[in-house]
């Protein structure tokens, strides 16, 4: 029977790479050794399932992971490891997320609409109720950059809201402007909600949570602490929270660097075993689980570096642009270049194809 569910993450974890030059990041798309560049994993393994028409909470402290998060199942960035299915267009609404800084308000719209999938003519179209809900006056027709981050805000969700998506992602977009865009943008996430549509509402605000959220997920420093029913995950939450605001200040660095250190070294390959031994646990006659696994967390990534294979087609192919320049340059035939080819390596040959 086939599942129901709008988004499905599972075994989801991701981690950066902490360069601190360029020549380092470069190094390492390239596959190069590259060892004292330090790990850190923003998610640690999240398992949830979003049902269709649901509006389901991301709640947890600053660098816990909710934005990543919101931004994998988005289709922003990828994770590194585990199975992403999401049945449906997503629109994500972050202050900072989609727009184009150059760009006016109003090629903004045209531009993340165009992407969504809509056609000039749905655009112009839509282009008024967007430019009346964000309400921005004048500045529709001014640079993003000279924006404030409420009108970012404002601009970013009149968008998403407008080009109908299947699932509505809001990351801590309701957190600036004013009462009355907030109401007018709670007012149309009703809508979204009463149409049956799916969304993922990220805040540090329990009291919007409450009333907007039929399920919440926890998430606590990359892993996936509790997820339940509103009120319930919502009360553990406000509990934990009270109790570390009661710590000294060097309690609350000692609590943080003890997370954060579990997270610069958490290891893959033992959360990978972990996984394997429950489900043998579960299904010991089952010798193929540790191939299943093995495909469930890496069947559906799209690796950010260089293969080796693609590294070395990489070479080859510029060691043959570089060859057959010099020939070109040459004034040989290929078939004398490849009978002589000490011919290349006259001086004139090399300087003029590095424009000498």
């Amino acid at each position: 029977m086939e599942e129901t569910y709008k988004v499905k993450v599972e075994n989801v974890t991701k981690e950066y790479d902490l360069f601190k030059t360029q020549s380092e990041k470069l190094r390492s798309f390239f596959s190069l050794s590259n060892n004292n560049v330090p790990h850190f994993w923003s998610l640690m393994g999240i398992s949830l399932t979003i049902e269709p028409g649901e509006t389901l909470g991301l709640i947890g402290v600053n660098g816990s992971g909710k934005s990543t998060l919101s931004n994998i199942i988005s289709g922003i960035i990828p994770q590194t490891t585990g199975y992403v299915d999401v049945r449906g267009d997503t629109s994500i609404v972050a202050i900072r997320a989609g727009l184009r800084n150059n760009l006016t308000g109003r090629e903004n719209i045209r531009l993340k609409s165009l992407m969504q999938g809509l056609t000039n003519k749905q655009i112009d179209v839509l282009m008024p109720d967007i430019i009346s809900f964000a309400d921005i006056g004048d500045f529709v027709d001014q640079p993003v950059k000279s924006y404030s981050s409420g009108m970012k805000s404002r601009l970013g969700f009149a968008i998403a809201v407008h080009i109908n998506p299947d699932i509505l992602i809001v990351d801590e977009a309701l957190s600036v402007g004013d009462d009355t865009f907030y109401q007018k943008c709670v007012d149309k996430m009703n809508d979204f909600k009463k149409e049956g549509k799916t969304i993922i509402f990220v805040s540090h605000s329990l009291k919007q949570i409450r009333m907007l959220c039929d399920k919440v997920a926890w998430i606590n420093y990359g892993e996936l602490k509790m997820v339940g029913e509103t009120n319930v995950v919502a009360d553990k939450y406000h509990e934990f929270t009270e109790w570390f605001k009661k710590l000294s200040k060097k309690e609350k660095k000692d609590f943080q660097r003890k997370k954060k250190n579990i997270q610069e070294n958490f290891s893959i390959e033992k959360y990978q075993q972990k996984v394997v031994a429950e489900e043998q646990k579960a299904n010991p006659e089952d010798k193929r689980i540790p191939a299943k696994i093995h495909k469930r967390f890496y069947g559906s990534v799209i690796s950010e570096k260089l293969s080796k294979g693609n590294f070395l087609l990489t070479i080859v192919v510029l060691l043959a642009v570089v060859f057959f320049c010099l020939v070109n340059f040459s004034g040989y035939s290929i078939a004398h270049v490849i009978t002589d080819p000490s011919v290349l390596l006259h001086p004139s040959h090399i300087l003029t194809l590095i424009g000498k």
